[in-house]
């Protein structure tokens, strides 16, 4: 049976354009009294990754505010009152394309890494280089889902780690074949930490450890092709 110890990453303070976001996670970690092992999974959220590549934008106004999503989003999927759903650049089907207002200074928004993958990979291969141990990191944001009530963390740049186990062709306890079960492991990953890390606490980063999932994958493994959207 595996198990999980999931640990928010204590003292990290406000980020700013430029910061070195991996030595500031590395000496958080050291100062709490514990070190990264081998194959721990640091969760960071993206708002702090945004700020450090300064991904910041300043919506003076509501009008202002409406024209960054409409530059940001690639398709608008749907639109009820003040609340567009849709789709960025990286494939992402979200709410007002992920622009957002929480955790910035009132007139500032914060935009999504423009490559959230390699923002993850160049994350990874700094924190590992510091320390030396080999780690995956999972960069997160907040989405709402189809049907369902309430938001989650989900995984929108990966580095280290399978994006998704397939259990196709494999056979559950009753010995029937799996025929379309695909795991979003680094969803479930997201989600989990996010319930050490809270969306008002400030603790923009979580360690999880226990896992020995083997493989690399990206964010965008995720994103469903248009030829398999039942709903387009």
């Amino acid at each position: 049976m595996t198990i999980l110890e999931i640990r928010p990453v204590m003292g990290i303070g406000e980020i700013n354009p430029g910061d070195d976001l991996a030595g500031l996670i590395v000496d958080a970690i050291s100062a709490d009294g514990w070190t990264l092992e081998d194959k721990d999974v640091i969760v960071v959220t993206h708002k702090v990754v945004s700020k450090q590549e300064g991904r910041i934008a300043e919506v003076p106004d509501e009008a202002t505010y409406r024209a960054l999503i409409e530059d940001e989003a690639v398709r608008i999927v749907r639109r009820r009152g003040d609340l567009v759903i849709a789709q960025t650049r990286h494939g992402f089907i979200c709410a007002n394309a992920a622009v957002d207002r929480s955790n910035v200074a009132e007139g500032l928004a914060l935009l999504l890494p423009v490559d959230p993958d390699r923002s993850a990979h160049r994350l990874r291969r700094l924190i590992e280089r510091a320390t030396g141990v080999s780690i995956a990191v999972i960069i997160t944001d907040t989405f709402g889902r189809p049907w369902r009530r309430g938001l989650v963390d989900v995984a929108i740049g990966v580095s280290g780690i399978p994006s998704i186990v397939d259990l196709r062709g494999t056979t559950d306890a009753h010995g029937n074949e799996l025929n379309v079960t695909e795991v979003a492991v680094v969803d479930e990953i997201a989600a989990a930490a996010d319930l050490v890390m809270g969306k008002a606490t400030q603790i923009p980063v979580a360690v999880v450890r226990g896992l020995d999932l083997e493989g690399a994958g990206r964010a965008t493994d995720l994103v469903r092709p248009a030829d398999e959207d039942l709903f387009r």
